[in-house]
């Protein structure tokens, strides 16, 4: 039996990974994408974002690249990609819709159109894009009306569970698989898929449609209801005096609780757990099951709260105004080793100071060029140091290990004042007051 050929439909964040991650296991693979400009970075081995170890995995494997294995091509070709794949991965974004809390589901459907009409022989198509429950059901109608091989194409949903700076480890060595199939088909291709992930001892759970839907959004959600309950704690423990990071560690050592995402600050971003708790709102309501989520509005009140309260820390610190003030903000992605500022904290405090009359300049390892797009008129420098010259405050709001390791003496060298506010309870607060720093943090004791 010859070897199963993989196509992967969307090259993004999701795409890119999961395309050079299926080389590396062994399969011949071609991704598509609609955007030439994306195609001929992959191609050269190039990733359009920062994720760790992404590029030199490509490098091993894309065609025509020195001493790649040559089973990894890319083309806007939807002709050749029907023809070349047994198995479909559909990796397309899945963003919110503006003005509302629903999933924008367009690029999905699009990719479902557009591939459909050129399976022409047996094919399974599986979904990974994170999609409101009910929508696998919909498209595999689709698919089955619009594909000339008719029945013999199959649609399974495989949620991803990528973190980011951890996606090509996530993606080779996963924590378990889920698939989402019909028939036994589906589940025998996909074993095959994954059988070396398998091989090592990762789970596969094999369930229907709706619950390899909801698998995602539950994880998702169940991640940001912890973040935000240690985030409401530390309001309690600033109200009462007492210490969260020290109240974190009492409880994480609770089985039952653990200690994982349980450091309180700044709260969550980026382009999933925000847009995915949303979604899942809004896809509950129009079940009819929208009691069973009203707690996540609370869950996502509170991890914006943080946000305004880390300005109003802020203006507080400089004196009750920003005016004239210089701020230095370091991190502007949603979390470190990434370069991803889609709905970061960070950059959101940054610009409400600037909006407010402060002069901000923000530095971040990854994420400058990103961040510029985002916001042009904040202020930007080149290193930790630079950012920081004749700052009345430094803002710590992302947990990068470039800041951890920063030499506060040498820090306060070039600032105006040493007062500097910790977004994320990542800093040793004895290390920055013995250098002569005022310090600090969110749900902490002031001394």
């Amino acid at each position: 039996m010859a070897p199963l050929k993989i196509t992967v439909i969307g090259t993004g964040y999701l795409g890119a990974t999961h395309a050079a991650a299926m080389a590396e296991l062994g399969f011949e693979v071609l991704g598509l994408d609609v955007v030439p400009e994306k195609i001929e970075m992959l191609a050269a081995g190039r990733v359009p974002m920062y994720e760790p170890g992404l590029e030199e995995l490509l490098a091993q494997h894309v065609a025509g690249l020195p001493a790649s294995t040559g089973r990894l091509r890319f083309t806007r070709s939807w002709e050749e990609v029907g023809e070349f794949g047994d198995v479909h991965f559909v990796c397309v974004n899945t963003p919110q819709k503006h003005g509302e809390y629903a999933c924008d589901m367009s690029y999905v459907d699009s990719a479902m159109e557009s591939l459909a009409p050129h399976l022409t022989r047996p094919a399974l198509v599986v979904g990974k894009s994170t999609v409101p429950v009910g929508s696998a059901e919909r498209l595999a109608a689709k698919l089955a009306a619009l594909a000339p091989a008719g029945a013999d194409v199959e649609l399974a949903w495989n949620p991803e569970f990528l973190r980011e700076g951890f996606a090509v480890q996530d993606t080779l060595h996963p924590d378990r698989i889920v698939i989402g199939v019909r028939g036994e088909r589906g589940e025998k291709l996909l074993r095959e898929v994954y059988a070396t992930p398998m091989a090592e001892g990762t789970p596969l759970v094999v369930t229907d449609f709706p619950t390899a839907e909801l698998v995602k959004t539950a994880a998702n959600s169940f991640l940001a209801t912890k973040i935000s309950f240690i985030n409401a704690m530390a309001e309690v423990c600033e109200a009462a005096g007492g210490d969260v990071v020290k109240l974190a560690e009492a409880i994480g050592y609770d089985e039952r609780i653990g200690a994982k995402f349980l450091r309180a600050g700044i709260g969550f971003g980026g382009g999933c757990l925000p847009k995915d708790i949303r979604a899942f709102m809004a896809r509950a309501g129009e079940l009819g099951a929208d009691q069973a989520l009203t707690f996540l509005r609370e869950v996502d009140s509170i991890n914006m709260r943080r946000r305004g309260h880390m300005v109003e820390l802020a203006r507080e610190a400089v004196g009750g105004s920003f005016l004239g003030k210089r701020v230095a903000v370091l991190g502007a992605t949603f979390k470190p080793d990434s370069d991803d500022v889609r709905d970061s904290p960070a950059l959101n405090v940054a610009g409400q100071i600037h909006l407010q009359g402060g002069q901000v300049t923000v530095y971040d390892p990854k994420g400058m060029d990103n961040a510029r797009r985002v916001f042009p008129t904040l202020g930007y420098a080149d290193s930790a140091l630079a950012a920081a010259r004749g700052a009345e405050v430094v803002l710590h709001l992302t947990e990068w290990r470039e800041f951890r390791e920063l030499d506060p003496a040498e820090l306060g060298s070039v600032v105006t004042d040493r007062l500097i506010l910790d977004g994320r309870n990542a800093l040793d607060p004895l290390r920055w007051r013995g250098a002569g720093w005022t310090y600090r943090a969110m749900g902490r004791p002031q001394a």
